[in-house]
C-alpha cells in the first residue's frame, strides 16, 4: 500500500526543512537538541488529545534511591472497584522521550474505557546505559504491584505496554514474568506492543529498505543503540534483544502492531513468529501505509483513530469487559 497521503505530505515538509537547513536528522544532533526536538514534535503530531481524562503526578523510588516520575491517567472518577491498569513505557530509543512526549498517547489509551494508565519514566542514555532503563521499569512494575490498592488499581489485571523501545522493555518484562518470576511481583494480564525493538544485534531487509525518509531512520537507530548498549555483547543480551531469548514457553497474551514503512518492520514480524512458536496467544496487525511512531500521529493521520478503537476492543476482551 502507498504511504498514507497525509503522512506523505508531512514527511515532505520534514524533507524540505532538511534541504533548506532548518532541521537535521536526529542522529546528526547532539543529545540535548534531539530530546528537545522529539518533545516538541508531540504538539505537532497530536495537539488535541481527549480532554475527559485526568492525570495525577506520582514518584517511584528506584533500587538505587533515585526518584522516577510517573503519571496516572483515568477517565472520570475511579469509583469503588479496583481498575485494571496499563503500565505504559514510552519510546525514544533509550535516548529521547519522556512522560510529556507520550502524554497524548496515554490520554487516548485511558479514554478508551475501563483501564487506567500508569506511565512510568526511566533514565536515559548516554547518561545511564544498559541495563539501567530495564532496572527502572522493573522497579516501577514492582512499585505498581505494591501500591496498586492504594491507587484504586487491580494488580491482578496489569497490561504491560509500550511503543518502540518502550515496547521492547514491556516485552522483556513479560519474558521475565515467566523466566524469572521471583523478579516481578505480579503475573501480567497481557502485553500491548507497538512497533517494538526486538533485536539490535543485526540489520534486516527493512532496515535497508526504509533506511531514510520514513521518520525513523536506520542511522538514528544505530545512534540510539550506540548510546545505550555500546558493547557488542550487550546487543546479544535478550534483555536488550528479546527476540534472542531462548525461552520457549507461553507468555501473557500479546497484541502486536508493526508499521509497513518502518525500519523495525522485519524484526517486529520475526517477534510475532517467535511468540507464536512459544505458544503465546497473539493478536497481530501489520498497519499498512504508516510509519514508525504512528501512535503519536492522531493529529495528522485520521487512520490512527481506528487503531485506538481496535486497541479498545482488544482491551475489553482481555480485561473481561462485556
Amino acid at each position: 500500500m502507498a504511504l498514507h497521503p497525509d503522512l506523505a505530505a508531512f514527511l515532505e515538509l520534514v524533507e524540505f526543512g532538511r534541504l533548506t537547513g532548518r532541521s537535521l536528522p536526529m542522529h546528526a544532533m547532539d543529545v540535548a537538541q534531539a530530546r528537545a526536538e522529539f518533545e516538541g514534535s508531540s504538539q505537532v503530531l497530536d495537539p488535541s488529545p481527549p480532554g475527559n481524562v485526568t492525570a495525577s503526578e506520582l514518584q517511584i523510588t528506584a533500587r538505587d534511591g533515585a526518584r522516577l516520575a510517573a503519571r496516572l491517567y483515568r477517565q472520570g472518577d475511579a469509583g469503588a472497584a479496583l481498575q485494571p491498569v496499563i503500565l505504559y513505557l514510552h519510546g525514544g530509543g533509550y535516548v529521547v522521550g519522556s512522560l510529556d512526549s507520550h502524554d497524548s498517547v496515554c490520554r487516548r489509551l485511558a479514554a478508551l474505557g475501563e483501564f487506567a494508565v500508569l506511565a512510568a519514566d526511566y533514565r536515559l542514555a548516554p547518561e545511564q546505559q544498559f541495563p539501567k532503563a530495564l532496572h527502572d521499569v522493573l522497579d516501577a512494575a514492582n512499585w505498581l504491584a505494591e501500591q496498586a490498592a492504594s491507587l484504586g488499581l487491580d494488580n491482578r489485571r496489569v497490561v504491560l505496554a509500550g511503543d518502540s523501545v518502550g515496547a521492547s522493555l514491556a516485552a522483556v518484562l513479560a519474558i521475565t514474568a515467566v523466566e524469572q518470576p521471583e523478579a516481578l511481583a505480579f503475573k501480567p494480564l497481557a502485553q500491548l506492543l507497538f512497533y517494538p525493538v526486538t533485536d539490535i544485534s543485526c540489520w534486516r531487509e527493512s532496515h535497508r529498505q526504509h533506511a531514510e525518509g520514513y521518520l525513523l531512520e536506520t542511522p538514528t537507530l544505530e545512534w540510539f543503540y550506540r548510546h545505550y548498549a555500546p558493547q557488542c555483547e550487550q546487543r546479544l543480551d535478550w534483555r536488550v534483544s528479546p527476540l534472542l531469548s531462548t525461552l520457549r514457553e507461553p507468555l501473557a497474551p500479546a497484541c502486536l502492531f508493526v508499521a509497513e514503512y518502518d525500519p523495525l518492520h522485519d524484526e517486529g514480524m520475526a517477534y510475532r513468529d517467535w511468540l507464536v512458536a512459544g505458544g503465546t496467544a497473539v493478536t497481530f496487525a501489520r498497519v499498512e501505509g504508516l510509519t514508525h511512531d504512528f501512535l503519536r500521529m492522531s493529529g495528522i493521520v485520521g487512520q490512527v483513530e481506528g487503531i485506538y478503537r481496535d486497541v479498545g476492543e482488544w482491551l475489553k476482551r482481555v480485561g473481561g469487559q462485556s
